[in-house]
């Protein structure tokens, strides 16, 4: 699947993207539980978008890499889509 076919409020799985940058990671607290989040930038060659990386993930992955995203939730966010694991993904370095 390409980027620009991934639709909101789907599954969606990118056999190979770039990780064009990697923004800063912000801590937080939710039900008493404290956590990371940090916002990237993917694309192919039919456009980009935001990936969400979440705790453990935002240590796997670097900008500048190659990565393949299996079974990822998209969504709209802030008027913008964006693609996480959710529940189900994967993410991994090609």
């Amino acid at each position: 699947m390409k980027i620009k076919e991934v639709k909101s409020n789907s599954n969606a799985t990118l056999d190979e993207v770039d990780v064009v940058s990697k923004g800063d990671v912000r801590e937080f607290e939710r039900f008493g539980k404290l956590g990371r989040v940090c916002n990237c930038v993917i694309k192919d060659d039919s456009g980009e978008m935001e990936l969400t990386l979440w705790n453990d993930e935002i240590d796997t992955i670097e900008a500048g890499e190659k990565i393949k995203i299996t079974d990822g939730w998209a969504k709209e966010w802030n008027g913008k889509l964006q693609i996480s694991m959710g529940k189900n993904g994967k993410v991994e370095k090609l």
